[in-house]
């Protein structure tokens, strides 16, 4: 019997209603009592109406719900052994992958392959549908990481392939294990990072059938990946995996999923496989530009009076960073870089203009917007760094240099396309490159940087521009930095001080929270000896810091800094600025950090004052192990500048003391 509809204060749809209006009238009148989730700039128009739709629940109330109840208890007890026996194996010598593969299994032939593309370290999480390729990666030189979660070895396979230049390689077994990673390759899809991910599948008979742990793997991960692959018969498994990772490496990088049901890893090969890839519609481009194009470009920039350099991720990924300085520093060329593009260019260089964008500087934003000759190299326009398109760059010609043709006036017109490698059209551009007198604009930028500087007020509470700051100082700007996504993300873009390209590690594109806690540990397994920090904030940290025990579990000694505001901080900005203060959904209770990575076996300190800033940090990069340093700091700074969504690049709102 259907209940009777609950006397509700949202009446049934009216015309002239919202899309928001309609669906709260919808779930009332399906009698939705509770929904659960998490806030987001794209729901902000549903969470603000409810905040005055919520029926009976007063804001005295409200906060108490909010109080953080129940206890943690942790059963983790440390352990120095290493799966998979590593500790005995990397000492044999490495398999001979160019051995004779007949009479072989799937397994073998899969560990074989992947010695053959020089993989040293894979994440991941076992399970039924691949233990035959955990069986024998027992005997594998290859080191296997264990995570706590797919999405973490995900997200640090992804990082270690983002410090180090090479593919990251994870592997999840079918149904839930598979579904686990979907996040983590469209974070490396959305930013163009080589990955290649194996699932298992279950036998091949049985595909379809809704068997256990079954899911169209392909199916699901299709939008997410730059390709994917089912293996149907162990005789092409060795081809598709060096498909896998030629397509994942060339051209504009991304991830592909190989899907290998578990009959393929235990059948035996009674011949010689065809290893020799086959990819007859695959032709990347790559290498050298068109020289009449490059020349056209050179001549439009030597032209120009008010030229900048806009640099995105494109150019850490081609390793193009010392040709773009020699370029710019040739040409006396103003460069500002996209969040991803931190790095490639010294932020120390008097042509810097840092970070553009929603909360990139302000003499950056005026620079794009006064320039006559925008120069996007690596780069793709993306809405946080064009604002309104219609008024963007207005009077400048458009010169775009990307390995993706399909990139090429996607967002924007451009003037003259430069299809190509970052690094080769950097090189072949610069004997072109000249230096006309452009003190004008140099004085002009300085001026900007003068009046318009990052800043932020030292006093009272701990700000987290003083914290990344001072880390910047102490670690002389050369750690790996990691972070999650946030107001963090963006103080750590604007304050740290960037020198050098695979130095940040971050989610740009799909603005992924929990990325930071697993990248950290991904970054340092692939640089032993560097300090590997994630800033991080208690939004996003809270979603993965389980992982913080896969870091103890293998002494990996990342740091993880939480710049706890006991607020989703950049969700709350946004309600503080546009919703009149309606933190609806975004006051957040957290547990206590410290002892729950005292619990995980890491070091871990918690600080309150200002005062105890540079010594916290000092202990944190001594600590020989994990670390976790939970800081409190001022509940509701905001990140400034800020382009409001909509706005032309250079209408900002400022901090309150510029």
């Amino acid at each position: 019997m259907r209940r009777t509809r609950k006397q509700s204060n949202i009446r049934a749809p009216q015309a002239g209603w919202d899309g928001t209006d309609v669906l709260l009238a919808c779930l009332a009148e399906e009698n939705v009592e509770v929904m659960f989730g998490f806030p987001g700039a794209a729901i902000l128009p549903v969470l603000d109406r409810l905040w005055f739709h919520a029926e009976g629940i007063t804001n005295q109330t409200r906060r108490k719900r909010l109080a953080f109840s129940g206890a943690l208890s942790t059963c983790y007890a440390n352990s120095t052994e290493r799966i998979c026996g590593r500790n005995d194996i990397m000492s044999k010598t490495k398999t001979d992958a160019a051995a004779s593969l007949a009479g072989t299994n799937g397994a073998q032939v899969f560990h074989r392959m992947l010695q053959a593309e020089g993989v040293e370290t894979m994440f991941g999480f076992p399970g039924g549908a691949v233990l035959p390729i955990f069986d024998e990666l027992f005997e594998s030189p290859i080191q296997f990481v264990l995570t706590r979660h797919e999405q973490g070895a995900t997200h640090m396979a992804d990082a270690y392939a983002r410090s180090t230049g090479k593919v990251g390689v994870v592997i999840a077994t079918s149904g839930p294990g598979a579904t686990n990673i979907v996040t983590g390759l469209a974070t490396a899809n959305m930013d163009s990072i080589p990955m290649v991910a194996f699932t298992g599948q279950v036998k091949s008979t049985l595909i379809g059938n809704d068997a256990f742990q079954e899911a169209d793997v392909t199916g699901v991960t299709r939008p997410v990946t730059k390709h994917n692959f089912l293996v149907r018969d162990v005789k092409d498994l060795g081809r598709i995996v060096r498909e896998a990772f030629h397509i994942a490496r060339t051209g504009r990088p991304g991830p592909v999923l190989v899907d290998i049901p578990v009959d393929c890893t235990v059948a035996k090969l009674d011949s010689e496989p065809d290893l020799e890839p086959n990819l007859p519609g695959y032709k990347p481009r790559g290498g050298i530009g068109n020289e009449r194009q490059i020349r056209i470009a050179a001549d439009m920039i030597n032209a120009a009076r008010r030229p900048v350099l806009y640099v995105g991720g494109g150019v850490i990924l081609s390793g193009a960073a010392e040709e773009l300085t020699a370029v710019a520093r040739k040409g006396k060329l103003p460069v500002t870089t996209t969040l991803l593009g931190l790095g490639a260019f010294d932020e120390s260089d008097p042509l810097s203009l840092k970070m553009l964008g929603m909360h990139g500087t302000a003499y950056a934003n005026h620079a794009v917007q006064q320039c006559d000759c925008l120069v996007s190299v690596g780069a793709r326009f993306d809405d946080r760094v064009t604002g309104d398109l219609s008024k963007f760059a207005p009077n400048a010609k458009i010169i775009h240099i990307d390995i993706d043709p399909s990139s090429i006036s996607k967002n924007v017109e451009v003037d003259v396309p430069v299809v190509g490698d970052a690094k080769a059209i950097l090189a072949q551009m610069l004997p072109m490159i000249e230096c006309p007198d452009r003190s004008a604009w140099l004085a002009q930028i300085d001026e900007w940087k003068k009046k318009f500087p990052l800043t932020y007020k030292a006093d009272g509470d701990i700000r987290p521009q003083e914290v990344i700051e001072k880390l910047g100082e102490l670690t002389k700007h050369d750690a790996i930095v990691a972070t999650g996504v946030g107001q963090h993300q963006m103080w750590a873009a604007q304050f740290y001080g960037w020198k050098k390209p695979r130095q940040i590690i971050t989610s740009g594109g799909l603005g992924t929270m929990g990325f930071g806690c697993p990248a950290a540990i991904g970054a340092q397994f692939g640089n032993p000896g560097k300090l590997v920090v994630d800033i991080d904030g208690d939004g996003s940290f809270t979603m993965t810091m389980v992982e913080v025990i896969t870091a103890v579990q293998y002494n990996q000694p990342a740091k993880f800094i939480v710049l706890d505001n006991e607020y989703l901080g950049m969700v709350r900005q946004w309600q503080e600025l546009f919703y009149g203060k309606r933190y609806s959904a975004t006051p957040h209770a957290c547990p206590e950090f410290t002892e729950i990575a005292k619990g995980f076996g890491a070091g871990a300190a918690k600080i309150t004052d200002r005062r105890q800033v540079a010594d916290a940090l000092n202990e944190m990069i001594r600590y020989d192990g994990p670390f976790v340093l939970h800081v409190c700091v001022a509940r509701e700074e905001n990140v400034f500048p800020m382009v409001a969504a909509g706005k032309a690049l250079d209408d900002m709102i400022h901090s309150q003391l510029i």
